[in-house]
């Protein structure tokens, strides 16, 4: 085998730039040419940080086909994102499969509202830089608790036609959620030929609210728990209408205004307690009894 060959074996999966984004969030590329060459907007992959580590999806952020590196953004929410985070550059994922799920459905449109909330940037990102390529008018909504929480804005600018914020505290843009900008927008007239959302559930659900009367076309990213990401364990199973799709092989991506918020956010639930628990024994290096 060739000494490059080789070398290329050894490398994958390795850190190669880490970045801290704001105090929670961090962002690591990382070499990967297999999935770098095949990535679409829209697609995850599932990572093992180490060999005993949880199976986790993150969005693919960013990629490279021509120097072989993806980017993955991530908000440190818990023990295995925590794990992660800890990773250095030159350190090296145990395992990292994907690209996954099914691509953005990218075509011009027309006026485009691409509306995200904090981390969720990560994962508008890559579609609003698509969207526009495409030749679309893209109007960015950008929200976060406030200005030092934001990501990726020059990114953001980049690929918008229009770019909007707001803060819970008003410390940058308009006072507020992007719900509110969204109505704002729509009352002065904007025509939107298709609005896609990412960012906290309920906050999808809150577009998907304003637009259904308005009969545009809204696309949300979902993010339930999932454990294979190939449709076989059924965890992310979601209800869709009237039927039960899986967010791993189906989506992320779904019709914002057939998703089943209320049993989402329930379904993202599930798991709050042994998660809590599990932080507690890695901070006191005893078993948890806070939370039993």
């Amino acid at each position: 085998m060739p000494q490059t060959t080789i070398k290329k074996e050894l490398d994958t999966n390795k850190i190669l730039e880490k970045q801290q984004l704001n105090p929670q969030v961090k962002l690591l590329k990382i070499y990967a040419p297999t999935i770098a060459q095949k990535a679409q907007p829209g697609q995850f992959v599932i990572l093992k940080t180490h060999a005993n580590s949880e199976r986790i999806p993150l969005t693919l952020a960013c990629w490279d086909k021509y120097d072989g590196t993806i980017t993955l953004i991530f908000q440190e929410v818990g023990y295995s994102t925590t794990e992660l985070g800890k990773l250095e550059v030159g350190e090296r994922i145990e395992n990292l499969a994907g690209p996954l799920g099914k691509p953005s459905e990218i075509e011009k449109y027309g006026k485009v509202a691409v509306v995200c909330g904090g981390v969720g940037t990560a994962v508008a990102y890559p579609v609003a830089k698509a969207l526009k390529e495409a030749k679309n008018c893209v109007v960015s909504i950008m929200g976060a608790r406030n200005k030092d929480l934001f990501i990726l804005t020059p990114e953001m600018i980049s690929v918008s036609d229009e770019i909007y914020f707001s803060t819970d505290d008003g410390s940058k843009g308009q006072k507020g959620f992007v719900i509110d900008v969204l109505k704002t927008l729509v009352g002065e007239g904007y025509k939107f030929d298709l609005v896609f959302a990412v960012g906290p559930p309920m906050m999808m659900n809150a577009v998907a609210e304003v637009t259904r009367p308005l009969g545009i076309k809204t696309i949300v990213s979902l993010n339930p728990i999932m454990v294979d990401g190939m449709g076989m364990c059924g965890a992310c199973r979601v209800s869709i209408g009237e039927t039960i799709q899986f967010a791993c092989v189906d989506g992320p991506e779904f019709d914002a205004h057939q998703v089943n918020f209320k049993e989402l956010v329930q379904r993202l639930k599930s798991y709050q307690t042994e998660e809590k628990a599990t932080q507690c024994s890695v901070l006191t290096g005893e078993p948890c009894t806070c939370h039993p």
